[in-house]
Parts: C-alpha cells; structure tokens; sequence
C-alpha cells in the first residue's frame, strides 16, 4: 500500500450554542490521506494557526510521504521531524504532522478492519466522559442554568473556564461563577474548572485559595506558558490537582512538567501533539510517572481513542463546541452516556466525512 495523494483544507464551523443567540464559530483544518488501495484517511487539527498548518501539509508535507507505506507511522513521523522539524519547534509543524498521523492511523484500522483504539492498544473500551459546558460567553445566571442541564440529563462531570479577564478582578469574578455553579449542581458532580494558560502565578494562587473548598477536580493550564517550575511552585501551594499538556507539541515539552512534578494529570491532545504516534509515547513517559493521561483541548471524537488504548487513559473531554464540531463534519460520532463514553467497533476512527458540510464550512 502506498500513499498517493495528501490534502489539506481548512473550515470554520458555527456551532448553535444554547443559550447564546450567536452562534460559536470554530475553525480547524481537515486533512485527506488516500492509497492506491482506495482506502482513505481523515485526520484533523485545531485552529491554531490554521492557514501555515494547511499550507505546510500540502507544499512541504504531502511531497515528502507520497509513495510511503501508510503503515510506516515511525518512520514517516521521524523523517518528518528530522527533515522540517530539526530544532524541535512547536506550533504549525506538530499540528500538521498531527492531522496527518491521525489520517495514517485511520487508515490502519480500515486496512485491518479494528478500530484505532484497539491498534494503540486497547485497554478499555468505555472511558469516562466529561462536559465542558462553561464557556466565558455566559453570564452568571446561564452558566448555572447550562450547568443545571446537563446534571438533569445524567453527567456527572462537569468543566468551566475561567481566567477570562486575567487580573485581579478577574480573579473575584471568576470565584463567584465558580461558586455558583458548584452551589447549583450539589456536591456530587465533579467540576474542574481551565484558565486557557490565562494566569499569572499570583493571580492563578489567589483563585485556588478562593475555591479550593468547592472542591475542584482539577485547576487546568493555569499559569502563562506552563511554566513548569511554577506550575511546580502553584502545585505545592493548593489542594486542588494540576493538569496540563494539552497544546505541548512535542515529548520533550511533556518531560519537563514530568521532572519537575508540575501536574497531577497529564493531557496529551492528539490532533496537537503529534498525532497517535507521538501522544502514546507521552502517555507511556506519563505512565512511567504513575501519572494518568486525560483529553484537555476538545475533539472528543479523535482523542477518545488515545484514552481508550493507554492503561493509564482516564477521561474524554466532550467541550461543547468542539464536539458539536465533530458531529457536524462527520457521520459516526459518539456522545457522552451519563459521564461515560464507549467506543465503537467500526474500523479505523470509525468517522466518515459530511462532504456537503465541508464544502459548507470551507474558508
């Protein structure tokens, strides 16, 4: 089998949001792998920098592993990496190289008839399931009542974001919301809440301390640039766990919050980090830390498969836009069931393109 055509194309999706009378609108690029076989791969990454990352994939990428084994995930990975990638940096490269690794592997599962969960490894085919409902668009009184919502249907596991305004101010603002959800949905839900690396350390300190006691599941990307060494510092200082890793492009930007004890949870996001390939390799560095892996950054629909076949895979992260996203480019996806999600036997990522949609959404 060899690969015979790469295309990458980006879109941006408006997304009907309850409450809100505009919709959200989420950009991400959509990638293409065929073979001379007919079997076709689809993989995507997010929107950051989303022009360069299509742009790279067709001018540099597709050049480079037409004619390769899609099978040869190493290989290709690696050759990628040291050929456009040799100082190691983030951003545009790890993003496409992720869009496409993510295609290679879906079109490892169509050639073998197993879902890419199973061909990871295979470790658990329900994982439980989170919703980030909290977006900052909402006001006090609709965070409470989208909250309030999905309790009623059966989730238990809640997230929100905070660190909109990123100051002082912010900080108290941020307290209220927090605390009036947890007021609203009762001590048995689990809430964690994601400032989007918004914080400086005192300002991420000053909010920990104020809603420790709502018992916060995890505090997620905190600190400006997960600063490891603050992290650490933030980490020793509040009761509630850390987690980040989300937009960490490279293992090597993963091992510096493992040596430092920066995180309780690690999220490793596919579709940024380096595709399958790379994410399992820093899931394996998380489990080597008695760490558990979690989805952070949204796409449920790709990233529900690393935390299916690791082990130490612990939770989905089913954010709101993002997954309705998912639902709108692709037939097959899967939703949240009561704080679980399992995953399907269809081969591949078992998600087949909404052409129409595509074409609909296409910058």
């Amino acid at each position: 089998m060899k690969i015979i055509r790469v295309e990458a194309t980006t879109h941006n999706v408006a997304v009907p949001v309850p409450l809100l009378d505009a919709p959200v609108m989420r950009p991400l690029v959509f990638c293409a792998v065929e073979t001379d076989e007919g079997i076709t791969g689809y993989g995507i990454s997010g929107p950051i920098q989303r022009h360069a990352v299509r742009e790279l994939i067709n001018r540099e990428i597709a050049p480079r592993v037409l004619g390769a084994d899609p099978f040869e995930t190493e290989r290709i990975w690696q050759d990628l990496y040291v050929e456009l990638n040799p100082r190691s940096q983030t951003g545009a490269w790890s993003s496409a190289v992720s869009a496409l690794d993510i295609a290679l592997w879906d079109i490892k599962g169509k050639k073998t008839d197993q879902p890419v969960w199973r061909l990871l490894g295979g470790a658990q085919k329900t994982v439980p399931a989170y919703i980030t409902f909290g977006l900052p668009e909402y006001s006090v009184e609709q965070l409470v009542e989208v909250a309030k919502s999905f309790v009623a249907q059966g989730e238990d596991k809640l997230k929100m974001v905070v660190g909109v305004a990123g100051n002082h101010q912010g900080v108290i603002e941020d307290s209220l919301r927090v605390h009036a959800v947890r007021d609203a949905i009762g001590p048995n839900v689990q809430l964690s809440i994601d400032a989007n690396y918004m914080f400086q350390f005192n300002n991420a300190l000053k909010l920990a301390k104020l809603v420790e006691e709502c018992d916060i599941e995890w505090f997620e990307e905190p600190i400006w640039g997960n600063d490891a060494p603050m992290l650490h510092d933030l980490r020793m200082r509040t009761t509630i766990p850390i987690s980040a890793g989300q937009n960490e492009g490279h293992k090597f930007r993963t091992r510096e919050l493992l040596v430092h004890n920066s995180v309780d949870i690690l999220q490793p996001n596919v579709v940024y980090c380096g595709g399958y390939t790379e994410s399992a390799k820093i899931a394996a560095m998380a489990q080597a830390f008695n760490l558990p892996i979690a989805n952070g950054g949204g796409w449920p629909h790709h990233n529900m498969h690393l935390q299916a076949a690791m082990a130490n895979g612990w939770r989905v992260e089913y954010h709101y836009v993002m997954w309705k996203v998912g639902d709108a480019l692709f037939d097959g996806t899967i939703g949240p069931d009561k704080g679980t999600v399992t995953l399907s036997e269809r081969p591949g990522l078992g998600l087949e393109p909404k052409w129409d949609a595509l074409k609909e959404y296409q910058e």
